[in-house]
């Protein structure tokens, strides 16, 4: 069937109860296509730019918090933003908030490529963060709505394969391109690909009216819960320091609350509460929020000790990782037929378990560990676990609300899993700094250390393994294996907790997922 610009399309005339046996197979391969391509750059953004960050802080001379707040600010816009994105698809319509969001993303991706500031680029990043907002959540919408229950489980697996793939290719490509061409090159490659979606999107995606829910969107819960965010995450790990600020998180979680009881008494709220009367949805998002905890710390943690202690190069690191981003963007979508035979409880319960099993290995290097023989199982049992849990545990949260609702319920999800993320690497980075610096002064009490020597390397003990041993001091190579055990000791704990979430997470869907297939 070939379709123009202006062409009537057989969705076109759809309602909310709509056969979507109507949208032909063509149809919803483009929007299964351009969902993924949407979504993928987002994905890519979020890791890519990592890779960029030594020759940005060398072009720019950003200080430690400036370069830290490159990458919090894209993070903050989007998970502050993400339910509002949700909501607007719901509202607005799923096709025009998708190519608002996408657009707005390339917009921003080009600034960012133009930024000769570290606040122009920072103001940048939070468009950039804000564009993602809009798209991430719709794009995934887009697919349930478009695809009929006995085909949505498997497109949804094409989604979450696809964008692992993707983001699994990310740092090698953000590498190239880095030492190429500079780091601006890894925004000027979002810039095109976005425009070529938006224009794909315009002309393929059939455009659909629906019953829209009344109100306006939830502007004052955004500006609750922003603010929230970026108070907890701060509260957490003031400047990078690792340092914990009580007063930072009571306001953080005083807002949160507000935003609670807002959110209980608008009229139209960006997360309404009734939501999570379904025990199946707040059983899915309680597992997001520990799965994802735990693989977000753990999988910020690992780099470090591969690069600091095991003597990796980055390549090498981002290559130690490819076994499970393979694992999970090539098993995604034959998962997602198997999440149609066996039950969701079944599939979480095992998948939170494997991770679990796998961080436990990966908890206990020495120094001197080979990656065949102790990173490689670990990693690999990690992304067998992850492999069972990303595309069924999408599925389960999309399939517990109505229609009207997908893009409600995914920015919810969405965020549950973004801030988990942040949190978990700035709590972990707070406990990880803490043991750090015990371990350490008590093995340069061992070592007779001299006391200027002690506070001088207790003075940066925030670096945590990248702490290097001035040349002048006595005893250098003692100190180096001190501060090697040392970070291994913080990692090892850091990383338990990691897979003590994950045991939480199995836990969580083993009590509240259905016991039916879906």
């Amino acid at each position: 069937m070939t379709l123009a610009f202006g062409t009537r399309q057989p969705c076109d005339n759809l309602v909310q109860d709509l056969d979507r046996t109507a949208c032909d197979k063509s149809q919803k391969r483009w929007v299964l296509c351009i969902s993924v391509l949407g979504s993928s750059l987002a994905f890519i953004e979020g890791s890519i730019v990592n890779l960029a960050l030594p020759a940005l802080q060398q072009d720019l001379e950003l200080g430690a918090l400036s370069l830290q707040w490159v990458v919090t600010a894209y993070l903050l816009a989007l998970s502050s933003l993400i339910l509002i994105g949700g909501a607007a698809g719901d509202r607005f319509g799923l096709k025009p908030v998708f190519l608002f969001g996408l657009g707005l993303f390339g917009l921003a991706s080009a600034l960012c490529a133009m930024a000769t500031d570290p606040t122009h680029l920072i103001a940048a990043r939070t468009i950039q963060g804000a564009g993602a907002a809009f798209l991430v959540p719709t794009s995934l919408a887009l697919i349930s709505v478009y695809f009929e229950p006995a085909e949505r489980a498997q497109a949804i697996g094409v989604w979450a394969g696809a964008s692992a793939l993707t983001t699994a290719a990310a740092p090698l490509l953000g590498g190239l391109l880095v030492d190429a061409f500079g780091w601006q090159a890894v925004f000027w490659l979002i810039a095109p690909f976005a425009a070529t979606a938006c224009m794909l999107g315009g002309w393929r995606i059939p455009s659909r009216p629906i019953t829209r829910l009344g109100g306006s969107l939830d502007w004052l819960g955004a500006a609750l819960l922003a603010p929230s965010f970026a108070l907890l995450t701060y509260g957490f790990a003031a400047e990078g320091t690792g340092t914990i600020h009580g007063g930072y998180i009571g306001f953080g979680l005083t807002l949160l609350a507000l935003f609670a009881f807002h959110e209980h008494r608008s009229s139209s709220p960006m997360m309404p509460l009734t939501l999570f009367k379904s025990r199946i949805f707040r059983g899915a998002n309680l597992v997001t929020l520990l799965l994802y905890f735990s693989i977000g710390g753990a999988f910020y943690f690992i780099p470090f000790n591969l690069i600091q202690v095991q003597g990796y190069s980055a390549l090498q690191a981002g290559a130690a990782f490819l076994p499970m981003t393979l694992l999970i963007g090539f098993g995604s979508s034959p998962m997602a037929k198997l999440a149609t035979q066996m039950t969701p409880r079944t599939l979480l319960t095992a998948g939170a378990a494997l991770t679990c099993g796998g961080l436990v290995l990966l908890a206990f290097p020495s120094s001197e560990t080979t990656y065949l023989r102790h990173w490689l199982p670990g990693i690999t049992i990690v992304g067998v676990g992850m492999t069972l849990s990303v595309s069924p545990l999408t599925t389960v949260v999309m399939t517990s609300v109505d229609e009207q609702q997908s893009g409600t319920a995914s920015g919810i999800n969405n965020t549950a899993a973004r801030m988990a993320g942040m949190l978990a690497t700035a709590a972990l980075t707070a406990v990880a700094v803490t043991l750090f610096s015990a371990s350490l002064d008590e093995a340069l009490a061992g070592l007779a250390t001299d006391p200027d020597t002690r506070t001088r390397l207790m003075a940066s003990a925030a670096e945590l393994a990248e702490l290097s041993v001035p040349p002048d001091f006595a005893s250098g190579s003692a100190i180096a294996a001190a501060i090697d055990q040392s970070y291994l000791y913080a990692y090892r704990i850091v990383v338990l907790i990691c897979a003590a979430a994950a045991a939480g997470a199995a836990a969580a869907a083993w009590v509240s997922l259905p016991t039916a297939k879906r």
